[in-house]
């Protein structure tokens, strides 16, 4: 692979995951929590994910992992609407704000590895979480 065709973050995020392995790793994990504040981020998280979702991963050439993680926030989205109807709406705005937020956070957690691991291994599975730890 030629990291010249990337940009500076992306060969940084590709050099981590290359030295440390896959964030469920102990490895990983520990070189991790020696980085700076903006390094974690940098690694853990992408802000175009967090925002833009399944576009960004279908910009990334990311569209298998992007269209199984919609529809988890599809079918999440289904099942608290649901529990909310059937409950007589007892669920404040907070609880979909927060909901919303947390699935937010999960496009910008998953979409670095899986970019590495589409533009490094080749792998371009169905799985998102492949090789991401989940706590």
């Amino acid at each position: 692979m030629e990291q010249k065709q990337y940009s500076p973050k992306w060969q940084k995020r590709f050099a981590f995951f290359d030295k440390y392995g896959s964030p469920s790793t102990p490895e990983f994990k520990a070189a991790l929590k020696a980085e700076s504040f903006g390094g974690r981020i940098l690694i853990n998280m992408n802000i175009f994910a967090f925002f833009f979702g399944i576009i960004y991963f279908l910009i990334l050439g990311l569209w298998k992992k992007g269209l199984v993680l919609l529809g988890v926030s599809i079918g999440i989205g289904i099942i608290v609407g649901t529990i909310d109807m059937l409950l007589g709406d007892v669920f404040p705005n907070g609880v979909y704000t927060g909901l919303s937020v947390g699935i937010s956070a999960l496009w910008a957690m998953i979409a670095n590895y899986a970019y590495y691991l589409k533009e490094t291994k080749g792998l371009d599975s169905w799985n998102p979480f492949e090789g991401i730890r989940m706590v």
